[in-house]
């Protein structure tokens, strides 16, 4: 009895040993990453003049001021879906982020920002969205083609494709087709510099969006 007391002591005291004795250990000593998710949230500055041209005139201010934008949802382009944060690497591969992710999708994200920014910019008496029982004069329609940063060029990116259709008299006409897209510089590579540059490339593309709408409606 005592000598099975005695052996079952030693396994003990060497198990013991192998776990922590020797400073080592089996189990793994991996820090714990947590998930943080980036509001992406751009709003249009209250400072920022309506870009109509000044010299347009007042039948098509007035025609375009007291017209109705319903933009439709946001359609997500190829790797558009996924809410992580997108770094092209320097050797030309992409990261998708697994801890370091966008709050919602990013089509989801730009879709908000998008109608936000524009219904702030006076171009349009009123901007709605697809569920609206409003008639609308204009529709855009737009899809997220790239939310990005580079590492190579050390930018961030986002771009925007567009289709602005006039729908008055019956017959719809294209009056925009193209791409808004900007870059932003960066000013560093953790993630929350990665995630404050693409925030502002999607302010930039925003503006850039408004600029180029203001452009079609006053020729």
């Amino acid at each position: 009895m005592r000598r099975r007391w005695i052996l079952g002591g030693m396994t003990a005291t060497a198990l013991a040993t192998a776990l922590g004795g020797s400073g080592c250990s089996i189990l793994p000593t991996q820090a714990y990453l947590e998930r943080r998710d980036w509001p992406l949230v751009v709003r249009r500055p209250s400072d920022l003049p309506t870009d109509a041209p000044r010299d347009a005139p007042a039948t098509a201010s007035g025609r375009s001021k007291g017209s109705v934008l319903l933009v439709r949802t946001v359609q997500a382009g190829p790797g558009m879906d996924s809410p992580g944060l997108q770094t092209l690497q320097r050797d030309g591969s992409l990261q998708i982020g697994f801890y370091e992710r966008w709050a919602v999708p990013p089509a989801q994200g730009v879709d908000d920002d998008l109608r936000r920014w524009l219904a702030a910019s006076g171009l349009f008496a009123a901007v709605v969205d697809t569920g609206s029982r409003v008639d609308p004069d204009l529709v855009l329609e737009s899809e997220l083609e790239a939310l990005n940063a580079d590492l190579a060029t050390m930018t961030a990116r986002a771009a925007l494709s567009l289709v602005l259709s006039d729908q008055r008299g019956g017959v719809a006409r294209i009056l925009l087709q193209r791409t808004a897209a900007a870059t932003v510089k960066l000013e560093g590579t953790d993630p929350p510099a990665l995630a404050r540059a693409q925030l502002a490339a999607v302010a930039a593309m925003l503006r850039q969006t408004e600029i180029d709408l203001a452009n079609a409606l006053h020729p």
